[in-house]
């Protein structure tokens, strides 16, 4: 187990390097090279002397590898650069906009698996029955809806029609200060669990199905076990191995949480503000938070490896 945890950690920091070079150099393709970070940054009305002085100053003159080593060193040490356009760092951009992402995208994740596991069960085990048809249809409805379709329809349903909830998330700069407006957070976190359980549950679906036709569901009936046991102790751990993947591969989703519904619920997290970010032009920004997204990616998927290890010893090898 400790090999394969170390011959996986061994391959996700070598894709992980590989993806800062991918950043690094999609920050020099801008039209203009240095010049161009330079005007974007400095404004159209900046003369050539100072965005030569500013490149200089930024290190933008520099050989390209070593422009290179310097970045990956920022990045070591937690310096993601700088936000000329907001005059902040973007290290404490993302630290005081991912709590509440985590917020967002963890609750709904969570629920989204609360939810999906046990239907995706019963629908295997009432397979072709009208517990599996209701729930295949709403599977399919709900999955093939863009999450920011599902936000509208339940504004407009829920804020707009019958005033239940709030059509705007809570505003507050802290988790606390938006928890204290829980009303607020209900439509933005249920467009996000209902289009996610829609996936899980699928998936879940067909995996509960595949396990139920397998040899040790049988001779686990023929013992004489109960039903509950040998749904949950013998079908559920096997079924769980696809579903641990969705949800490693989900948790890059905890920095941008759904750029779109932040902007349809003017939610303020790191979604908004790439979007934010991208039509002002600020690069570091959007880079950094690329940066983030990328290196969670890559972990989540050895959480993911690392699950399946544990669920099925035989990945191990």
């Amino acid at each position: 187990m400790i090999g394969y945890i170390i011959r996986r950690l061994l391959q996700s920091v070598v894709v992980i390097i590989g993806v800062t070079m991918l950043v690094f150099g999609m920050e020099h393709l801008i039209p203009g090279g240095a010049g161009g970070i330079a005007r974007a940054i400095l404004g159209p009305r900046a003369n050539p002397v100072t965005m030569h002085a500013w490149e200089k100053e930024n290190g933008y003159l520099s050989p390209v590898w070593y422009q290179y080593w310097v970045w990956l060193d920022h990045l070591l040490h937690g310096n993601l650069g700088f936000s000329y356009k907001l005059n902040q760092s973007v290290d404490s951009i993302i630290a005081n906009d991912l709590p509440r992402d985590v917020l967002l995208v963890g609750t709904s994740l969570v629920l989204a698996v609360l939810i999906a596991v046990p239907v995706g069960v019963a629908q295997a085990v009432k397979r072709n029955q009208a517990v599996d048809y209701i729930g295949t249809a709403t599977s399919f409805v709900l999955y093939s809806m863009p999450s920011y379709a599902l936000g509208l329809i339940l504004i407009s349903v829920l804020a707009v029609g019958i005033k239940v909830f709030p059509s705007e998330a809570p505003q507050g700069t802290t988790v606390g200060a938006m928890l204290s407006h829980p009303a607020g957070l209900v439509l933005p976190i249920a467009s996000l669990t209902l289009v996610t359980y829609a996936l899980f549950s699928r998936y879940m679906r067909s995996s509960a199905i595949d396990s139920l036709a397998q040899d040790y569901i049988k001779t686990a009936r023929a013992k004489g076990l109960p039903e509950r046991l040998v749904l949950w102790r013998h079908l559920l751990r096997n079924s769980l191995v696809p579903v641990t993947t969705l949800v490693g591969l989900s948790l890059p989703a905890v920095l941008t949480a759904g750029l779109v519904l932040e902007q349809l619920f003017n939610f303020q997290g790191l979604g908004l503000e790439y979007f934010n970010a991208a039509t002002t032009d600020d690069f570091p920004v959007m880079l950094g938070i690329t940066v983030l997204v990328g290196v969670a990616t890559v972990l989540g998927n050895l959480v993911a490896d690392i699950a399946y290890a544990v669920l099925d010893p035989r990945v191990r090898y």
